[in-house]
């Protein structure tokens, strides 16, 4: 179980603010991995910086892709966006980003668009169905007429449609009722034990840990704390800022 994601000594600022003090932390192939903390405190910055989305100040994310004994290395400080998909990478952003005016269907197939394999999609969108018969159900829909959760399994089903090794999430369970959080969740876990791996940002800091290997603390910008999920969950200082303990 080699490393697949280290980010070390990253630095980001948002003109003169300080977003990212000089965060390391990594992510070894087949876990889940939860970012947590408070309200700005750097954790959709640090997803944005590895996806591509924003400019790193200093430091280095260096990523391990392809198959296990034939990974090939990249630093993702220096490769755009589109390239960092097509190199197994991919994205669950914030608050969905659904094309509310194109049907479930065109959704999902411009989650495949790095791809060229028809035979291959197509394949992938049954997989997807499978894992999510909502979708299926409501294919030719909207998808601006959805429900909020049903538009996180669609963000969701898009990410998974360019097959990725390794999937990073920005809030899933934002603004969603309990149980739709309960099958987000249940969602991560059963594409985790897939075989993808999973790098989480997530509120509900008792869910993320709940699922989670390992996970990191981040407030204002830095690494405050780290170490697997349980012992973090049963952490008194955690307990008390995070888990309303």
């Amino acid at each position: 179980m080699g490393v697949m994601l280290e980010v070390k000594d990253l630095k980001v600022n948002y003109g003169v603010i300080n977003a990212l003090k000089g965060i390391s932390f990594k992510v070894n192939r087949g876990e889940i991995v939860s970012l947590i903390g408070a309200n700005g405190a750097g954790k959709t910055t640090t997803l944005h910086t590895i996806t591509g989305l924003l400019d790193a100040e200093s430091g280095s994310v260096s990523y391990h892709y392809g198959k296990e004994g034939k990974e090939q290395q990249a630093e993702l400080t220096k490769v755009s966006g589109d390239k960092i998909v097509r190199m197994g990478l991919a994205h669950v952003p914030e608050g969905r980003r659904v094309f509310a005016e194109l049907t479930v269907l065109q959704n999902l197939k411009l989650g495949a668009y790095t791809r060229s394999d028809k035979a291959e999609v197509e394949k992938t969108l049954e997989e997807v169905y499978e894992r999510f018969p909502r979708l299926k159900e409501r294919r030719v829909q909207k998808a601006g007429t959805l429900s909020g959760g049903e538009q996180q399994m669609l963000a969701m089903g898009r990410a998974l449609m360019s097959h990725p090794d390794m999937i990073v999430m920005d809030e899933p369970s934002m603004g969603l009722s309990p149980l739709y959080v309960k099958e987000v969740f249940d969602i991560i876990k059963s594409i985790n034990e897939k075989g993808t791996t999973v790098l989480l940002v997530e509120q509900n800091a008792k869910m993320a840990l709940s699922i989670s290997n390992r996970a990191y603390v981040l407030e204002t910008g830095s690494i405050t704390l780290e170490g697997k999920g349980e012992d973090l969950l049963n952490n008194e200082k955690v307990q008390k800022a995070y888990l309303g303990g």
